[in-house]
């Protein structure tokens, strides 16, 4: 765990204290809100109301309802 201290007259006081500074190795399938599991090249994560997560899939639409709109934009 980081600490950064900072001199505020005559007084050191710890200002920030980080538990992810340097942390290495965390991957989406860790964060609670997503569940990622069986990974396959070419998923992506889709937001699953019912649930409240994200779930990594290859469909952009999965279920009986097709209703992807893709907006690209104009160039």
């Amino acid at each position: 765990m980081a600490e950064i201290k900072v001199r505020v007259g005559q007084q050191p006081a710890v200002k920030v204290i980080s538990s992810l500074a340097g942390a290495q190795g965390l991957s989406l399938a860790e964060l609670s809100d997503v569940s990622a599991s069986n990974l396959q090249n070419g998923m992506v994560l889709v937001y699953n109301s019912a649930i409240k997560k994200w779930e990594a899939t290859l469909e952009l639409t999965p279920g009986a309802t097709q209703n992807l709109d893709i907006n690209g934009g104009n160039f």
